[in-house]
């Protein structure tokens, strides 16, 4: 036997659950080298080599957008969407 350690005695703390959606992170920084007017989607990124393929894209705000895009994406950041409508590019959720 001997004596229970600490870190099973103590409970179990927090809940994972099994059902989040894990997404492939983009920020609009990364964005910048494409050119003005051209259509960004999933499978443009996985041929530039940001995203995976395997799973949905997300494109966050984090950076500077100096380009005017159209962008397709699985899902947006408030922040990302504010920075595309800004510059005149579109932002659409597949």
């Amino acid at each position: 036997g001997g004596q229970t350690p600490l870190k099973l005695r103590s409970p179990k703390r927090g809940f994972k659950n099994p059902k989040k959606t894990v997404y492939d992170l983009i920020n609009v920084r990364d964005l910048n080298e494409y050119s003005d007017g051209d259509v960004i989607t999933p499978e443009v990124l996985k041929k530039a080599g940001l995203a995976s393929g395997k799973k949905p894209v997300k494109i966050l705000g984090d950076g500077e957008l100096t380009r005017t895009l159209k962008v397709k994406a699985n899902s947006f950041s408030r922040e990302a969407v504010k920075k595309l409508e800004g510059r005149g590019g579109q932002a659409e959720v597949l």
